[in-house]
C-alpha cells in the first residue's frame, strides 16, 4: 500500500466525536433510553469516547456495549461443514431501546447489514441508529448513517485506514493507494 495523505488528525477526530454526540443527544431529545454499541474492533473505543462526551455535557452515563459480527458476515468465504453458531451477546439489555451502532468506516454496508443481525438476535430495539467517523461511500446494500464524522469520497482502489489509541496506539486517519490495481 502507499501512502496517500492524512484526512484526520487526533484533534479533528475528537471535533468529530464531538459533534456526532451532540447531534445523537440532539435527534433524540435527550439520553433516555440509548445505548451505544460498538462493532467490534475500533467501533467500541469510538463508542466510548461518544459515551464519556455526553457523559461530560448531558451528566449522564449511557450503556456502551459492543458487538463482534465476524459470523454473521454475508461474504465469509469459508465453507463450514457444520453450522455457524450466531451469538454476538450484548452485554446490556436493548429491548424498547435507541440502540446507536457505531462503526469507524462505512464502504459497502455489509458490516453494517451482520450488526444489525447481531442486535436483533438480541432484543428488539425500538430503533436502531447508526454513527459512522468516515463515511467513504461505494454502498452495495440501502444503508446510510444517520451521523457522520467526515465524508471521504474514494475510489475502489483506496483504502482508509483509522488508527485510534486504544488499538493503535496512535489518532489518525489516513488514505492509502492498493498496490497493483488500477
Amino acid at each position: 500500500m502507499e501512502f496517500k495523505a492524512g484526512l484526520m488528525d487526533e484533534k479533528a477526530i475528537e471535533r468529530a466525536l464531538v459533534r456526532i454526540s451532540h447531534e445523537i443527544v440532539e435527534k433524540n431529545k435527550g439520553v433516555k433510553d440509548i445505548v451505544l454499541v460498538g462493532i467490534k474492533r475500533r467501533g467500541v473505543p469510538l463508542a466510548e469516547r461518544i459515551q464519556e462526551n455526553i457523559r461530560k455535557f448531558e451528566d449522564a452515563v449511557i450503556p456502551v456495549s459492543s458487538v463482534d459480527i465476524t459470523l454473521y458476515r454475508d461474504d465469509l468465504e469459508e465453507d463450514y461443514e457444520t453450522p455457524m453458531i450466531k451469538n454476538a451477546q450484548i452485554d446490556v439489555p436493548i429491548k424498547d431501546k435507541k440502540v446507536i451502532l457505531v462503526d469507524d468506516v462505512l464502504y459497502t454496508g455489509r458490516t453494517v447489514r451482520a450488526a444489525l443481525d447481531a442486535v436483533t438476535e438480541n432484543g428488539r430495539p425500538k430503533s436502531i441508529q447508526l454513527a459512522v467517523l468516515i463515511d467513504r461511500g461505494h454502498r452495495e446494500l440501502p444503508i446510510r448513517a444517520d451521523y457522520v464524522g467526515k465524508n471521504v469520497p474514494t475510489s475502489r482502489n483506496e483504502l482508509i485506514k483509522v488508527m485510534l489509541e486504544e488499538v493503535d496506539g496512535r489518532n489518525a486517519v489516513d488514505i492509502f493507494i492498493k498496490e497493483g490495481i488500477e
